[in-house]
């Protein structure tokens, strides 16, 4: 591990930024279709800007999902948000819905049929990330990146904090040393903001849900603490600026910290790997750091269109292993299968549960009652222990830096 000082950022966006408008409509559509069909098919993309939103994509479910029920659906998304400005108000938007049927070429690839199995909806890669640096096995910057936002919403629904707006930003910098984080080197937040509110009040609105929100002693200094930084933030949301579905992965995995495939979640039934292999390689990663097996773990998957088995999967523990990295990973395939059909059941994939990943990151987040976040479950800890500890992880073909299981200290 590297003995030097330095530091990292990572950022994060509120519910309200223009981008986020825009996934938690495409998520609250893909949540209905499964609440209606747990197998219906969803690429559901959202465009928003001043008094407008734009719904584009492919479906394939029931009838009973109406252009007017998705109109209803989007204002609703925008209303929860909290959006009821003159030029962007959940009830005055126009809605425009141009969804149509998903093509019969990519289904005819992708669905099981006779002794096929379910294929993947797309190729591409997609990445798993944990580590040691915070109790949810997060990257500390992104972890209280979003803490701060999350912190800040909720009082702002609560109303004590009624003249904040829904569009904020956040960027966390940490100073590392040794590999570990030591404190706030500095604490940017952007919100939006009653124009009846001076830039002194904003910041001391905003400066309680930094400095709880971060461990005792690592609050930055009066000079590295920048609030509003550009003076002021009255018009926001997609009418300051126009918003995308997709368009923040880096804030909805790993902020910066691991690498990311490309393939956006957001508006995507879990057919489609870029949404349910990415959140099966987090819960890879997540279970092999919680069961000791490393500190650190990357983890990549990679899929065929149409072909159910992965092409590759990589276990990558950045020299932090107890274990050498390809008998982690035979470990892990022998008790994970990482089909489309087998990850959707192994973590109940085909539920409505996706408007609420739409904000605060996919990751890091606490599983629910009702089947939220089960990619953050540690289900796998006493399986990969049991199985990285059989005799078959001593042979030589899996490396020289196989060791024999001891999970006694």
């Amino acid at each position: 591990m590297s003995d030097k000082k330095y530091i990292f950022t990572s950022e994060s966006v509120g519910e309200g930024h223009p981008d986020k408008v825009c996934d938690r409509v495409s998520d609250a559509i893909v949540d209905a279709y499964l609440n209606a069909d747990p197998h219906a098919r969803v690429a559901a993309e959202c465009l928003a800007t001043t008094g407008f939103l734009c719904i584009a994509g492919e479906t394939r479910g029931p009838a009973s999902i109406t252009p007017e029920m998705i109109e209803t659906i989007a204002r609703h998304a925008v209303r929860d948000i909290g959006y009821k400005q003159e030029e962007f108000h959940w009830e005055k938007i126009k809605v425009d819905v141009r969804l149509h049927a998903q093509s019969s070429d990519i289904a005819q690839g992708v669905d099981a049929a006779g002794n096929k199995d379910e294929g993947a909806g797309d190729q591409g890669i997609m990445f798993g990330y944990a580590c040691q640096e915070t109790e949810t096995l997060m990257p500390a910057t992104i972890h209280y990146s979003h803490a701060i936002l999350k912190s800040l919403a909720e009082a702002r629904h609560s109303g004590a904090l009624y003249k904040l707006g829904p569009d904020a930003k956040s960027q966390v910098s940490l100073e590392y040393v040794n590999g570990k984080p030591v404190r706030a080197a500095s604490v940017v937040v952007s919100t939006q903001h009653d124009a009846s509110v001076s830039q002194d009040e904003v910041r001391e609105m905003v400066r309680p849900h930094v400095e709880n929100i971060l461990p005792e002693g690592w609050m930055c200094d009066e000079d590295h603490f920048y609030v509003n930084p550009t003076g002021r933030f009255v018009i926001g949301g997609p009418d300051g600026d126009c918003g995308l579905t997709g368009r923040k992965i880096i804030v909805d995995t790993y902020g910066g910290a691991a690498p990311h495939g490309g393939g956006a979640f957001s508006g995507k039934d879990p057919t489609k790997v870029d949404r349910s292999a990415a959140y099966a390689a987090r819960h890879a990663a997540k279970n092999i750091v919680a069961a000791g097996l490393a500190e650190r773990c990357t983890i990549q998957l990679s899929y065929a269109i149409g072909v159910s088995y992965p092409i590759s999967l990589l276990v990558d523990t950045h020299g932090t292993g107890r274990f050498s990295d390809d008998a982690i990973a035979a470990a892990l395939q022998e008790i994970a299968d990482f089909r489309p059909r087998m990850i959707r059941e192994r973590l109940n994939l085909n539920k409505p549960i996706y408007a609420r990943t739409a904000a605060y990151g996919h990751f890091g987040r606490q599983p629910e009652a009702d089947g939220g976040f089960t990619w953050e479950k540690l289900d796998l800890v006493e399986a990969l222990k049991n199985e990285i500890g059989s005799k078959k992880y001593r042979d030589e073909e899996l490396g020289d830096n196989v060791k024999v299981a001891d999970f006694s200290r």
